[in-house]
């Protein structure tokens, strides 16, 4: 039962810190592909797709594990929450890969790549990543879910993936090994090789700023917490089932840090893209002054000498326009997301 309560406590910080910060994302990422789309704003938009999707389905895990992993809804339901929890987590690693390619090649090759930069090769890549983790996750999902024999479908099972026939086992374990290959060990090396050389080529760059080059190790540095923490022990669980030709049993605890995906992921925005930095600076400004607002109603003395130095002007030093800069580790704002030949590493 304490385990349970650890997992649950671990589902409700994801939902109640991932849901906001991906929403306001979401509607950051929309907004900017809508005015100008670049390659950049349309992966991370896919990825923060991909977290509210996990999001969504989120509550159902919520009460599974507060009745004791007892399904609370239709067996039917079952494989359609599983699908979408799955598919979530291969799809943060193809994406998380996808942005790591996209900064290689802005550091590595930037004339080359600003000349042959296009959205529609990120709208194709982003297709083919949606139809290669949907296609692999639907189809253990469901073809296990209505296997021949299988219980899950019959109102008689109160669970859900929790324990596996023999028979299932034979199909269950060797798809997770290849989801372990393909879907979680590919991307994450290709990621390493690619930040490692950013970081890399920065270094041995003399005109580049230090700020930008702590972006760009911060930016590194929360996409491999985010593989190692969230996504790592799960998939380590694949090649230990395999091996001993069962379901481990503490699968349940790993598979619940990868909720903690959609908590990661702000983050990785935040490093990537100088409209979540603005637009996450706006909003923190904006309940920031709510706050005050409410502070100077309910005791306005505490509040005269802000006031006060709102007058002489000096309020006036943080503002919308230096903080994302100053949260960033940057001294004046600069872009994020476009490489120009010279090196910048925003855009």
């Amino acid at each position: 039962m304490s385990k349970n309560i650890v997992v649950l406590i671990i589902y409700i910080i994801a939902f109640l810190a991932g849901l906001p910060c991906n929403l306001l994302a979401c509607y950051s990422f929309l907004r900017k592909v809508r005015q100008k789309p670049v390659p950049i704003d349309i992966l991370l938009l896919n990825l923060t797709f991909s977290d509210l999707f996990l999001l969504i389905f989120l509550p159902f895990k919520m009460a599974e594990v507060a009745l004791n992993f007892k399904w609370p809804l239709s067996p039917n339901f079952c494989p359609v929450t599983n699908f979408f929890f799955y598919s979530s987590i291969y799809l943060s690693t193809l994406f998380l890969m996808g942005v790591s390619i996209e900064r290689y090649l802005c550091i590595a090759h930037p004339v080359k790549h600003k000349l042959n930069r296009r959205p529609t090769y990120a709208k194709i890549a982003s297709l083919f990543f949606w139809f290669l983790a949907c296609a692999h996750c639907g189809s253990i999902v469901f073809v296990v879910h209505y296997f021949h024999g299988s219980q899950w479908s019959s109102e008689n099972n109160v669970t859900c993936y929790k324990k596996f026939s023999p028979q299932q086992l034979s199909i269950v374990l060797p798809f997770r090994l290849e989801l372990f290959i393909v879907l979680f060990f590919i991307p994450f090396i290709v990621t390493v090789f690619c930040y490692v050389n950013v970081i890399r080529i920065l270094t041995n760059m003399p005109n580049i700023k230090p700020q930008k080059r702590q972006r760009a190790v911060g930016l590194a540095i929360a996409t491999m917490l985010n593989f190692t923490i969230a996504f790592a022990p799960y998939n380590i669980s694949h090649i230990v089932g395999f091996v001993k030709k069962e379901s481990p049993t503490w699968r349940t605890e790993t598979f619940c840090l990868t909720s903690l995906n959609t908590v990661l992921d702000p983050v990785i925005f935040f490093f990537s893209s100088s409209t979540i930095r603005r637009t996450f600076t706006e909003f923190w400004i904006g309940i920031c002054n709510k706050l005050r607002n409410l502070t100077s109603r309910c005791c306005p003395c505490c509040c005269k000498s802000c006031r006060d130095n709102a007058k002489e002007g000096r309020a006036g030093e943080l503002s919308v326009g230096n903080l994302p800069s100053i949260l960033a580790g940057s001294s004046t704002p600069s872009p994020f997301l476009t490489l120009e030949p010279s090196g910048t590493l925003d855009g």
